[in-house]
């Protein structure tokens, strides 16, 4: 028995050694700028941007196959941080998809829910609390205001609740210049 005990911990040993010489020889390091990208996204995970989420999407504009303005939760702030780091010009928000709206998270009138957790399974952050045939809830702190739980909802009671701005979530506006040309001076 103690044989037994001795040759089990003595692979376990063996194939731990080199579990842990394989993650250090074979590690594969991931694209630094496919990282500092999907750090400016919001993190929605909303899909808007024809992305199934914000990682794809970081993926896509580091490969050149996506372009700066397609992120509708980041709005312009977004755009001028992608712009600023890939070293692009800064676009307006492309219109097919979508338009900038204020930051909001969703809201169940519990009064009217039925409890049909089709909202549940649609939230891509798991912000939505309830059970089936039981009233849902929404976690306010973990809602990144994607609205994808509202049109799967078949009674329409969610609503999505604008947040009002304070000290925390406050931020500077972007100034706006109007360029002129130079007049080309005689020479």
């Amino acid at each position: 028995m103690i044989a037994a005990i001795l040759v089990m911990a003595l692979g376990a040993v063996i194939l731990g050694a080199a579990l842990g010489f394989a993650a250090v020889k074979f590690r594969v390091e991931g694209d630094p700028l496919v990282e500092k990208i999907d750090a400016i996204l919001p993190q929605t995970q909303c899909g808007q941007c024809s992305y199934p989420g914000c990682k794809p999407y970081a993926q896509a504009i580091a490969k050149g196959e996506a372009d700066i303005n397609q992120c509708p939760p980041g709005g312009e702030e977004g755009i001028r941080k992608l712009a600023d780091l890939l070293g692009r010009e800064v676009k307006e928000l492309s219109a097919e998809h979508g338009i900038e709206k204020p930051k909001s998270v969703a809201f169940i009138d519990e009064q009217v829910c039925i409890g049909c957790t089709l909202c549940i399974q649609a939230c891509p952050v798991d912000a939505i609390v309830g059970a089936a045939k039981q009233m849902h809830t929404i976690v306010a702190d973990q809602c990144t205001g994607c609205e994808l739980c509202v049109p799967p909802c078949p009674v329409n009671c969610i609503s999505m609740e604008p947040l009002a701005e304070d000290v925390e979530s406050w931020k500077w506006k972007y100034p706006v210049f109007t360029l002129t040309p130079a007049s080309k001076a005689s020479a």
